[in-house]
């Protein structure tokens, strides 16, 4: 089975867990590090997630995933959260960056640089802009985002 019918069917799966947790479901990830697989489960809640919020997914998402069998080699399971440098996906991750402090990088350079950093001003579904430290605001249509995050500063 290829990694994104993976990562959408471990989706549809936990998904249900992760509400009943009540928590939200951020991220699925599949991925090879080392040798070893990782599937990644990224929860997240008002407050903070805890290591008990991290158990009440994975006791039973593991166990369903034993009962369904979609992965046919060992892997690892991972629950986690995002962290404070919060990846940015999906249409939602962007609305929910409005404002805060964003590092984008592009598929390829505009004005000879990739990557970007600065308050994400806005985000309509199809593009972002961002105002850079310089003061001055750029904008991107959100196909030509290779990867994105959010920052935190100590």
């Amino acid at each position: 089975m290829a990694k994104e019918s993976i990562t959408e069917l471990v989706w549809s799966m936990a998904l249900p867990i992760v509400e009943e947790a009540g928590c939200e479901l951020v991220d699925v990830e599949y991925v090879k590090e080392g040798g070893n697989w990782f599937l990644r489960v990224i929860i997240d809640k008002d407050g903070g997630v805890s290591h008990d919020d991290c158990e009440r997914v994975s006791q039973p998402l593991n166990t369903l995933l034993d009962e369904k069998d979609p992965i046919s080699h060992p892997f690892y399971l991972e629950v986690s959260s995002p962290g404070l440098e919060r990846r940015l996906k999906r249409p939602r991750d962007f609305e929910r960056a409005v404002g805060k402090l964003v590092e984008i990088r592009l598929f390829s350079a505009v004005d000879g640089r990739k990557r970007y950093e600065g308050h994400l001003e806005s985000f309509d579904g199809k593009k972002l802009s961002i105002s850079l430290e310089s003061g001055e605001a750029v904008t991107f249509p959100l196909e030509q985002v290779a990867k994105a995050k959010t920052l935190f500063k100590y």
